[in-house]
């Protein structure tokens, strides 16, 4: 291969190079564009055209969501960043402090339903309406509907 020159350097990508150079799907990247995740710009063709930066920010979409960061959450965490730029190291700092306490408290439901499974599991009946051990005479129902005991809120 050559060198790569200035021009080069600063050129817009396609879809598909942008596909191709994050490993994802057009398709998956066309949806983080209708959802306001990354933005491009359409050139004369009506094409779109991504700056560099996109890389980043989709690197950042992508783990994100492997950690389990709702997409919602992560749109508002990208809208607190410069927009024109590479996402920094500083940056990532940012958003991960963020989704830090979101995790903590998600792996704490976790586990609350993986022990509270357990419980019920054991029994065979599998009925959380009519358990005599975890909800006797279905006194739960009066304080609402859905899973009282796993979702207190």
């Amino acid at each position: 291969m050559g060198k790569i020159n200035a021009d080069q350097l600063h050129k817009e990508l396609t879809v598909g190079e942008v596909a191709e150079r994050s490993g994802i799907a057009v398709s998956a990247i066309h949806f983080y564009e209708a959802k306001g995740l990354i933005t491009s710009r359409r050139n004369p063709g009506n094409q779109r055209r991504y700056t560099r930066d996109v890389l980043r920010r989709v690197a950042i979409i992508k783990v994100a969501q492997r950690v389990g960061i709702p997409l919602a959450s992560i749109g508002e965490a990208l809208a607190t960043l410069p927009e024109g730029r590479t996402p920094t190291a500083k940056d990532w700092e940012k958003l991960s402090v963020r989704w830090k306490a979101e995790l903590d408290e998600r792996i704490a439901k976790m586990v609350q339903l993986r022990d509270q499974l357990n419980l019920c599991i054991g029994c065979g009946c599998l009925s959380l309406d009519h358990c005599k051990l975890r909800n006797p005479q279905d006194v739960l129902s009066e304080q609402g509907a859905g899973p009282r005991l796993l979702d207190p809120d």
